[in-house]
């Protein structure tokens, strides 16, 4: 690849972050391309289709999803890596409105993007298996629930920049007392 195709590429995904962390994935591509400084037909020699510039977009999140989720899954205690579970993802989603959308929707043409979600919901499904049998997490979870969560936490990005991540924080906590077995 040409070094001046290789900056583009870079601006280009460094734009979508921009534009979908602000707006969510429902920010039109033109408005990618414009952010980026380039014009439509280069953002599409680079990225033939929406789900394309989505997947390679938030590439990085999903690392760093599967990392918050290994973490939590390598922990002993099966409840203290799902209450990190639940504030690792928390925190990623402050961070991008956008990452919470690409993870809860489903890319036929991403293969890799669709097979690391459900690696990692199957990871998160062992983890709550393990804290419901130490009597730590409620019965009724479901894997499912994590999803609701990050719905739910989809309110944290109307709040004002400088008090988001401490908010997600707070919605954190609320949701692990949610999750917590009662006696």
């Amino acid at each position: 690849m040409r070094s001046d195709a290789r900056d583009n590429r870079a601006r280009i995904l460094d734009s979508a972050r921009a534009v979908f962390a602000e707006e969510g994935l429902a920010a039109p591509v033109r408005q990618v391309a414009r952010h980026a400084g380039v014009g439509p037909a280069t953002l599409y020699r680079h990225f033939p289709t929406k789900r394309d510039l989505i997947a390679a977009t938030f590439a990085e999140q999903q690392r760093a999803c599967r990392a918050v989720i290994r973490e939590a899954v390598a922990d002993p205690d099966p409840w203290h890596g799902f209450r990190s579970l639940i504030e690792g993802i928390c925190e990623l989603h402050a961070h991008s409105r956008g990452f919470a959308d690409a993870f809860m929707a489903s890319f036929p043409e991403a293969v890799d993007f669709d097979a690391d979600r459900e690696q990692s919901l199957r990871a998160a499904s062992e983890l709550a298996r393990r804290a419901q049998e130490a009597g730590r997490l409620r019965p009724g979870f479901v894997v499912d629930d994590l999803i609701l969560v990050l719905m739910a936490h989809r309110g944290v990005q109307d709040m004002p920049p400088d008090t988001r991540l401490a908010a997600s924080r707070r919605f954190a906590a609320y949701m692990i007392d949610a999750f917590r077995a009662t006696p």
